[in-house]
């Protein structure tokens, strides 16, 4: 499938998370193993580092605005592209990792805490992030009286939701929208280099209490769900709302 979500923001990334009890390896060896692994699927993923949290990552060239990347974490293997071409380039990835990390890094169905499908994107706007927020998602919610008060304007407003998709609450669904307008200096006009406006879909499942938990079948699952939800509910009742507020704002 295409990825035309693209145009609705400045970047748009499709990642997934194996979330581990047990903390990953951290020998020498299987890590430059599990990176090889890698490269060899995906040539054009060359670069290659060592971040202080005791992080390892491999990706392609960011400075093209489409990359690939891969990382190790102390209990997490993330996955993921920016600005995809089609969803399908990003999931042929993340089912390798899938495949992989069993007999690379040792992670069995047991090592596995929980999976997540995640859907992000950014919206550029050089102003005030937590007043587009307000008046995109919140404006005909009880929270708009507070912007009534006499000198009241919001300086803090990141919200998130989490919901259940199945009745044992082992499939959820989050939303969350991010502002990095600086709480501290509010009335600063912020520059057009600085961060955007974060919204971030993510699609969580929790190894079933008994049997074994399938990782691929339910990555597919997930991704269904997610393409499901984000053209059904999130688009038109969260990015759109967004994308017409900045317009607006910057024609003001």
């Amino acid at each position: 499938m295409t990825n035309s979500y693209s145009s609705l923001c400045d970047d748009f990334y499709l990642d997934m998370y194996i979330n581990t009890e047990l903390e990953l390896p951290s020998h020498r060896d299987t890590i430059l193993a599990f990176f090889e692994r890698i490269q060899r699927q995906f040539s054009s993923m060359g670069c290659f580092y060592h971040r202080e949290n005791n992080q390892y990552c491999l990706e392609e060239d960011q400075s093209t605005g489409r990359y690939r990347w891969v990382n190790l974490e102390s209990d997490r293997i993330g996955s993921g592209i920016v600005n995809p071409a089609s969803f399908e380039q990003a999931y042929d990835q993340d089912r390798l990792v899938l495949e992989l990390a069993p007999y690379m890094l040792s992670v069995s169905h047991l090592d596995i805490n929980s999976l997540d499908v995640a859907f992000g994107m950014d919206f550029d706007y050089a102003g005030s992030h937590d007043e587009v927020i307000a008046e995109a998602l919140l404006a005909n919610s009880a929270f708009s009286c507070l912007w009534d008060l006499p000198c009241a304007r919001p300086i803090g407003l990141s919200p998130a939701v989490v919901i259940a998709l199945s009745d044992d609450c082992r499939t959820q669904a989050r939303i969350n929208i991010e502002s990095k307008t600086s709480v501290c200096e509010p009335r600063k006009q912020r520059q057009a280099d600085d961060e955007a406006i974060s919204l971030f879909f993510t699609i969580r499942q929790y190894p079933p209490t008994a049997g074994r938990f399938d990782a691929l079948a339910s990555f597919e699952n997930q991704c269904r769900l997610a393409e499901e939800l984000m053209a059904e509910k999130i688009v038109p009742n969260f990015v759109r709302p967004l994308i017409d507020v900045i317009s607006q704002k910057r024609l003001t």
